[in-house]
């Protein structure tokens, strides 16, 4: 298990929400809603009014970046380390991202609107979701840059280093059409690359899974991109 693997506080799941007191966490929780995180929902659309922050407890959250082609690419992602809507603490009402469910979980919500009162309450949210929003930006910055640099199978490795830190368990419900959206690139691309891992016994599939079964091999064959965004991120979080 991976430091970012690492189970968090029973107050919710969510390692923002962590950093609250016993007391203020069920203050807080008690203005909360509970939502499942359904695959592919979208929390929030690029360009659109952002209605809601998100907690996530479990599961994955996808920002990606639309083209006026159509087209689109995953530029980042998000789990229980996290919040979506950092772009409020920023002061925008909206952000130039999408944010869709990538795997299923559940969240704690908040309405937008009540962001002032909630970071003017507890200063400990406040501090922590600004830390967050640092390592947000800079794991974009990087997936810009590995995006453009580095091979499929580099690129492949890295993103399911970066869920498999997200999740409990090696399984990840992932089919290969869906990770050739979110990586913008062929499906065919995306078979290759894991057909790749597989005859090198880092990776298993079934059933529209794929399964780990070496991560250090899978480090080894990743790009350095995902060390750098897990240095960041720990030094942040």
């Amino acid at each position: 298990m991976t430091d970012q693997q690492t189970s968090t506080s029973e107050r919710g799941g969510n390692r923002l929400l962590s950093v609250l007191s016993p007391g203020d966490c069920a203050d807080l929780r008690a203005q909360l809603q509970r939502v499942a995180l359904t695959q592919g929902r979208t929390l929030h659309k690029a360009h659109a009014p952002i209605e809601y922050i998100y907690f996530p407890e479990s599961g994955i959250v996808s920002l990606i970046k639309p083209m006026k082609d159509g087209a689109a690419i995953e530029v980042g992602v998000v789990g229980r380390e996290g919040m979506i809507g950092t772009m409020l603490m920023l002061g925008a009402d909206s952000s130039p991202l999408e944010a869709m469910v990538q795997m299923p979980g559940s969240a704690l919500r908040l309405p937008a609107a009540m962001l002032p009162e909630i970071v003017t309450r507890y200063p400990a949210i406040d501090a922590a979701a600004r830390r967050f929003s640092q390592a947000l930006l800079a794991q974009i910055v990087q997936s810009a840059a590995c995006n453009g640099r580095h091979t499929v199978q580099q690129r492949l490795a890295r993103w399911l280093l970066m869920v498999h830190d997200r999740v409990d368990g090696d399984e990840l419900p992932l089919k290969h059409e869906f990770i050739s959206l979110l990586l913008g690139i062929r499906r065919a691309g995306v078979s290759v690359a894991v057909s790749g891992f597989k005859a090198l016994g880092l990776v298993a599939t079934r059933h529209g899974r794929i399964v780990l079964l070496d991560r250090a091999g899978l480090e080894a064959a990743s790009c350095e991109c995902y060390r750098t965004m897990l240095d960041q991120s720990r030094a942040l979080l």
